[in-house]
């Protein structure tokens, strides 16, 4: 891994929010920010604010616990990288794949949510459950998660197969439309419940009668 995943984990909560997109880290970035320009304004900017004593104990006390996050982020950073690598279970990706080939749908479909289910921000995943979604005519869900894709920022160097797939499920849904519409039409011309004629109500019941003698 590149020197930037490193250094992202100087900043306590940062990894897992600039990474793995995790809110719940928000707060413990907000917290060290405060406690950094507490440092900083307290320490050099207005000294006399606080004593010398309890500003060095406080900065002691607040190095201890960014070290503890430090240390924890560096040893968790493998797994918000590459959580497949790490993870007990195994990568069903290559077998997910080997099903799409197949045009087996349903079984790429649940050997994906599988995959997603360990690293739910992968790009190449996605897009592929994205078309297997448009193979399967649900169109709908889809189009949802081509939005969800696009919005993320490890899928900016997929622009391109991700606008490839957005066209693939427009084209996709005008043909549905178009196919919908000629059904209706095809049913206004030649109505399938339509009523018998007198002729044809008379000739029934003859029948009925004849075989009735």
């Amino acid at each position: 891994m590149s020197a930037s995943y490193y250094l992202s984990c100087l900043w306590p909560g940062l990894p897992e929010l600039w990474w793995r997109g995790r809110m719940a880290s928000l707060p413990l970035a907000i917290a060290f920010c405060l406690a950094l320009n507490s440092f900083l304004v307290f320490g050099w900017v207005y000294p006399g604010w606080i004593s010398g004593g309890l500003f060095w104990m406080a900065t002691l006390v607040g190095v201890a616990v960014w070290g503890f996050y430090v240390v924890r982020g560096l040893r968790e950073l493998p797994e918000l990288i590459h959580p497949r690598k790490v993870s007990e279970e195994p990568d069903r990706f290559r077998e997910a794949h080997a099903a799409y080939l197949r045009g087996d749908w349903e079984a790429a479909e649940k050997l994906l949510t599988s995959v997603l289910a360990i690293e739910p921000r992968d790009p190449p995943s996605l897009l592929m459950l994205c078309s297997v979604y448009r193979h399967l005519d649900q169109l709908d869900h889809a189009t949802v998660l081509i939005n969800e894709i696009s919005r993320l920022e490890v899928a900016d160097p997929w622009w391109v197969e991700v606008e490839t797939e957005r066209k693939r499920i427009r084209r996709a849904m005008v043909a549905e439309e178009e196919s919908k519409g000629k059904a209706k039409s095809d049913a206004r011309e030649n109505p399938t419940n339509r009523e018998a004629s007198p002729s044809e109500n008379a000739a029934d019941m003859t029948a009925d009668r004849a075989a009735a003698a």
